[in-house]
């Protein structure tokens, strides 16, 4: 509630809005964690057998070619490429909290790292919509999209502000 006596925060809406890019990269990031978890879960495990007693959970025939396709995939998982995936979740996941981190504590290397990060994926969200436009993947592609937009606008407010402390300074 405001207060009399004491100022409006301007930067508040921004605030917010960054925390909640904030705490939806941490969710990314226990998301990736927890991928990471289940394919070390994996190692050492017959792959193939737990392929078939999921398609066999989801009434899925065996005889479909889709579920052909997803036994031949789990029969050429190898421990070693468990582990490489395990390790390649731990750092994706380390780099979404500490870009949620610093997103929460409005640090700007943070809002550097979320929209480089959040660019680099674009190409890849594109392409996967030229396979095919679902609901998810245009979600996925217009949430990113809009993420990378608000960290570009907060990256130029945050340097129009300086620039503008700045001059205020000289004089």
């Amino acid at each position: 509630m405001f207060q009399p006596g004491t100022k409006p925060d301007p930067h508040r809406t921004q605030r917010r809005l960054l925390r909640a890019v904030a705490f939806f990269e941490f969710v990314k990031g226990l998301f990736v964690l927890v991928m990471g978890f289940c394919a070390l879960a994996l190692v050492h495990k017959d792959l193939w057998l737990i392929a078939e007693s999921l398609l066999a959970l989801f009434h899925i025939s065996s005889d479909r070619r889709s579920a052909q396709m997803f036994l031949d995939f789990a029969d050429s998982v190898t421990d070693a490429r468990l582990w490489a995936a395990a390790r390649i979740a731990f750092a994706y996941a380390a780099l979404r909290f500490t870009e949620a981190y610093g997103l929460w504590k409005e640090r700007t290397w943070a809002e550097w790292v979320a929209f480089v990060s959040g660019t680099l994926l674009l190409p890849l969200e594109i392409r996967e919509l030229l396979r095919g436009i679902t609901l998810l993947r245009c979600a996925v592609f217009v949430g990113n999209l809009a993420i990378v937009l608000y960290m570009l606008y907060v990256i130029l407010e945050n340097r129009r502000e300086r620039r503008k402390a700045g001059l205020s300074a000289e004089r």
